[in-house]
């Protein structure tokens, strides 16, 4: 008779909070410029890095909150780094005057790589980790990675103590952070509204 060992596996899955309306309200007005969100994904299954499914419900929930302001919202699709400069390349041809950064994978691994490809564009960017705005990004609004971590460890701690995965229920971090840095704000021309200041949970400076 053969044994069998079950093993338990806690993980954590992160999506943006949105629409993002209330944190920036009226104060992220561009005009009659148009904004891009950047969606990560292929359709094609071996090149999958985020599942389509997640892309689309951001992007129906970006363009809800984007109809809201009277903006208008370009979708460009990057499914590996490669893809980096032709989407940069769109913005220009598109005179897009702002970028949202989707949630993804291929995004949150070169999170770095976008913040230096949106100073070298000059594009207003705005992303959910706070990496993307510590390297340069303009803003960063996603929620507290340091928070959901911290959840994670209490849940395992649980476990290891004896308490059954089965009866524990799933726990969602509430925590958001919105960081702005105001180094690329100057930078790109922009001031950053004294309100949207107050709600920043950091400024880099």
């Amino acid at each position: 008779m053969c044994q069998v060992h079950v093993s338990q596996v806690v993980f954590n899955v992160g999506r943006t909070p949105t629409p993002m309306t209330p944190k920036l309200g009226r104060e992220s007005r561009f005009g009659d410029r148009e904004g891009l969100h950047m969606a990560s994904g292929s359709r094609e299954a071996d090149h999958e890095t985020t599942g389509p499914a997640l892309a689309e419900a951001f992007a129906r929930e970006l363009e809800a909150a984007a109809r809201t302001l009277s903006l208008k919202v370009h979708l460009l699709h990057a499914s590996s780094e490669h893809d980096f400069d032709a989407v940069f390349a769109s913005l220009a041809q598109l005179r897009a005057c702002a970028l949202i950064i989707g949630p993804g994978t291929v995004f949150a691994a070169h999170s770095e790589q976008l913040a230096a490809l949106t100073l070298r564009h000059a594009v207003p960017a705005i992303f959910q980790y706070r990496p993307f705005a510590a390297a340069g990004g303009l803003l960063s609004y996603g929620s507290s990675e340091t928070e959901y971590y911290r959840l994670v460890g209490i849940y395992a701690g649980r476990i290891l103590k004896g308490e059954k995965p089965g009866d524990l229920p799933v726990q969602q971090s509430t925590k958001v952070e919105l960081i702005v840095n105001l180094k690329t704000s100057n930078a790109l021309g922009l001031t950053v509204p004294l309100p949207l200041l107050a709600l920043a949970d950091e400024v880099i400076e």
